[in-house]
């Protein structure tokens, strides 16, 4: 089992920066692939962001590329997400998720943490 517990949320003007944690609890976490997922009011919960469990790797949605930075510290259990360039468009509930596979899809990932708000306002 691994718990996790995000923070970090809150509200930030357009073009502001947030920085999201994960803290990680139970089962090794430096084995475990992590990822981050963002769900708005009314849509479906999507990719944000993932990294492998040495980060050597990083992915991400087209939608946040070259503005959002995942990274993880194994040392601290905790896995990061720097949000720089807000957009309104990026306002939803940010979940971490602890998977074995480095993948996008979020059936493949077994644990999650109960989310942060994030909201942008323009």
């Amino acid at each position: 089992q691994v718990q996790l517990v995000e923070s970090g949320g809150g509200l930030v003007q357009a073009g502001g920066s947030l920085r999201l944690s994960c803290a990680a609890s139970g089962r090794t976490f430096g084995r475990w692939f992590m990822g981050w997922f963002r769900q708005a009011p009314g849509k479906e919960r999507e990719f944000v962001a993932r990294i492998s469990w040495s980060a050597a790797a990083t992915y991400y949605a087209d939608s946040v590329k070259g503005r959002f930075t995942i990274a993880r510290d194994n040392a601290k259990d905790t896995v990061y997400l720097q949000m720089n360039s807000l957009k309104p468009e990026d306002t939803a509930v940010y979940y971490c998720a602890a998977g074995a596979l480095g993948v996008d899809a979020a059936s493949m990932y077994p644990y999650w943490g109960q989310g942060t708000q994030v909201t942008v306002s323009s």
